[in-house]
């Protein structure tokens, strides 16, 4: 009697065990639940680094996500923190599209302005295309000359190309 007791709580414990989640009753895992955890899994311990892998996955979660539902309101959130992640990761081909996706489908989104500084940046500063980083500093400070980037790009118009070492030097002859 023992052994068949103890062989049906070992069936039912395989049973359990063994059983999808939509066996169980739960549903399958959403993309923006694959979001979330992404999210809260991408920095190590330490919360200092970057998980290039995962960033790279997390990047094309934002991205499908977008691409599915185009109309929702997180789609332009998703794909700038994408683009964020990606100019972080060092990929700015990646960024550079990401934010032109931005500007082009959701050009109501209250962070273009942001877009537009954050595109002649990576053009500066990833790209060292210097020519393409002017014409969008000039853009962007047409458009939003009351942005909290004006100032930004203005300095950054002023310095663009100089060195490290010819910046030191312009500062140190304007503090003396």
């Amino acid at each position: 009697m023992k052994r068949c007791y103890l062989l049906l709580i070992g069936l039912l414990v395989l049973g359990a065990s063994c059983s999808g989640p939509n066996e169980r009753g739960q549903s399958e895992m959403t993309v923006q639940d694959s979001i979330v955890s992404m999210e809260n899994n991408l920095f190590d311990n330490n919360g200092a680094q970057i998980k290039r892998a995962d960033a790279a996955k997390l990047i094309d979660l934002y991205k499908k996500f977008a691409k599915e539902n185009p109309q929702d309101s997180l789609a332009p959130v998703y794909l700038f923190r994408a683009a964020d992640i990606s100019m972080n990761i060092q990929r700015p081909v990646r960024t550079i599209a990401l934010f032109n996706k931005i500007m082009t489908d959701y050009p109501d989104y209250e962070k273009v302005p942001s877009v537009m500084f954050l595109k002649a940046f990576v053009y500066e500063d990833q790209l060292h295309d210097l020519e393409k980083a002017k014409k969008y500093y000039e853009e962007f400070l047409a458009r939003y000359p009351d942005s909290d980037f004006a100032d930004d790009a203005e300095i950054s118009l002023k310095n663009l190309g100089k060195t490290p070492e010819e910046l030191i030097r312009e500062f140190e002859q304007s503090t003396e």
